[in-house]
């Protein structure tokens, strides 16, 4: 049987994993689920792990391999890219290439691929497929495309309806015409399964009676069950291994094989040591296969040990040997994120967003741990010319903005206080696009700014784009802290007193300590306040002397809105029940003191 390995790549919610799953339904796996299957994925509408699936059409088999949309999960889409022949490009028909779009097709034109463009969701009342697919070829020869890339095969598509079509003007029920592209145009993956053996592995996963599995593309030669292989990497690492467990597969669902050649995507298990980039031989001589590269982490906080006066209260996982041992489980497969334990304090994690580290926190506390980080700074490096000039160098975003006319200007002028630089305008009727280059510096903190700038209406996506010359400080709008000068249970009186002087976290009947962040302040002053002061009784009544209390509803914290939020001298402290701000010193000396120390 022949074979063909694919990945679909797009921006987030361009409507890769709807065509996925109208891809699996029609070609017999509609029982398998949706490729989104991790519950933080279904609750927030978009793919964080990349996964794999099979399907059988006219007698070939296609291996499809589902990537995130987000930048901040790049590394999830680069190493799966080495593993396959072609890549479908899902593009919106109505917004078009967006930043992930760029960042995608980057990695694939690099990597020699060749795609086959779909444009998605072409139901749409604002949809313009033609504009769409020349914006998609100017990106081609952008980012220099060599011509049979640019040459690339255009699909029109409905993904929810499960509908494609060669022409706009085509009448189609059904996918087959992307299917029948996706067999012209992608090239048969098995062609030497009687070579030595070569496998690289591209991504791992934990099974609790087989241990680590590794997912592996065969580019050579064939591997069997109960084989006994080497397992290299470039800088020279050996060791041995038997396979105990061979998996292909049929549908979303793991399939156990005796065998499989190359061009199959296969899960290995009984090599515990194995790790991604890696290669799979069976003659200790063959040279294994050129590492996985994947870009460096953008920023980096501290993970340490709740100590707040609520620690231990809601958590299963508290010590600090818990939380570095799911930090180094984390590490055998988030190729994206690093750690430093060096310090006896805390833990620095080193990752690729906020979004990137959000994700992390939001399973550990799923998972039961509890713990407290610091405010994400940006990762600043340093670089000397041959002339022994050092420059400072910091990470710079893309950042892509579409919104109504009237809120833009709010915009420019405050992404140009944050250092960003507008590079292009794009008017369509009353929508704006606007494409900024920012340092990463200003971006924290911007995005629930942004929301109330365009009262909901806007869309804003982001790209690194590498590291340049330090921006010089920046101007944010700061708000100050609320801070608990009290421990107790809040009313719902004090609250209404407190929620003139700026916004509320929390509600009434709710336990706080001193210290703890219950607001912020609109004059950007911090302010210690008491939200546990009841009203004063007395046997006096009279008419018009008891206001009704109408409380404005809080704004409830997460984990990205307290990323968002936090500021150097506070932690977030997450629990699998709570989330809450606070200082690092709880009282009000304490802040004292620690500020003179400062200065």
């Amino acid at each position: 049987m022949q074979i063909r390995n694919i990945a679909i790549i797009a921006h987030v919610d361009h409507g890769k994993t709807t065509l996925t799953d109208a891809i699996m339904t029609q070609c017999g796996h509609g029982d398998d689920g949706s490729m989104d299957s991790n519950a933080l994925e279904q609750e927030r509408g978009i793919t964080i792990y990349a996964k794999n699936t099979s399907i059988t059409y006219k007698g070939t088999k296609i291996n499809i391999v589902d990537t995130p949309g987000h930048a901040d999960f790049g590394s999830e889409v680069e190493r799966v890219l080495r593993s396959i022949d072609a890549v479908l490009l899902v593009v919106d028909a109505q917004e078009g290439p967006m930043p992930q779009t760029r960042f995608v097709l980057k990695k694939s034109l690099e990597l020699g691929l060749l795609p086959i463009v779909v444009i998605n969701k072409i139901d749409k009342p604002a949809a313009n497929p033609a504009r769409v697919h020349d914006e998609v070829l100017e990106l081609f020869i952008e980012l220099g495309a060599h011509d049979s890339q640019i040459d690339f095969p255009t699909i029109y598509a409905i993904g929810r309806q499960g509908v494609a079509k060669k022409a706009l003007s085509d009448d189609s029920k059904d996918l087959t015409p992307l299917l029948d592209c996706i067999i012209e145009h992608v090239p048969p993956a098995n062609k030497s399964k009687d070579a030595p053996l070569t496998a690289q592995v591209f991504n791992l996963s934990y099974d609790n009676f087989l241990g680590r599995l590794a997912v592996a593309r065969i580019y050579e030669g064939t591997i069997k069950d109960a084989q006994n292989v080497w397992v290299k990497d470039v800088n020279g690492k050996s060791f041995t291994g038997k396979i105990t467990k061979l998996f292909t597969f049929d549908g979303k669902k793991k399939l156990e094989v005796s065998e499989a050649e190359s061009g199959d995507i296969i899960t290995i298990a009984g090599i515990p040591d194995i790790y991604i980039g890696e290669t799979v031989v069976d003659n200790e001589a063959t040279t294994p296969m050129p590492a996985i590269q994947v870009d460096e982490p953008t920023i980096s906080l501290q993970f340490l040990v709740n100590n707040s006066p609520f620690a231990g209260r809601e958590g299963t996982f508290v010590t600090g040997r818990q939380i570095r041992e799911r930090l180094e489980r984390e590490l055998e497969t988030n190729v994206g994120l690093k750690v430093d334990f060096t310090s006896n304090d805390y833990m620095t994690v080193y990752g690729r967003g906020e979004l990137h580290i959000g994700i992390l926190l939001e399973n550990m506390r799923r998972e039961g741990y509890e713990l407290q980080i610091s405010q994400p700074k940006v990762i600043i490096k340093e670089e000397t010319d041959a002339a022994g000039h050092v420059t400072t160098l910091e990470p710079f975003e893309e950042v892509i903005i579409d919104t109504p006319q009237e809120t833009s200007g709010i915009i420019i002028e405050t992404l140009g206080k944050r250092k960003g630089v507008m590079t292009n305008m794009i008017t369509h009727g009353n929508q704006v696009r606007m494409i900024f280059e920012i340092p990463t510096r200003g971006l924290l903190g911007y995005r629930n700014v942004f929301m109330i700038d365009t009262k909901g209406e806007g869309i804003m996506s982001s790209r690194v784009i590498g590291f340049k010359p330090f921006a010089g400080e920046i101007e944010k709008r700061e708000t100050g802290s609320m801070t608990s000068m009290a421990t107790g249970r809040t009313y719902g009186f004090s609250l209404w007193n407190l929620q003139d002087r700026g916004r509320m976290f929390i509600g009434p009947a709710v336990e706080v300590y001193e210290g703890m962040v219950v607001g912020d302040t609109s004059k950007g002053e911090d302010m210690d306040v008491n939200p546990c002061k009841a009203k004063a009784m007395s046997n006096m009544r009279s008419s018009g002397k008891d206001e009704a209390l109408t409380l404005v509803p809080h704004y409830e914290l997460s984990i990205e809105r307290g990323l968002e939020l936090m500021r150097d001298d506070e932690y977030l402290e997450i629990t699998p029940v709570s989330i809450r701000l606070r200082k690092k010193f709880l009282t009000e000396l304490d802040r004292a003191r620690a500020r003179r120390k400062d200065l």
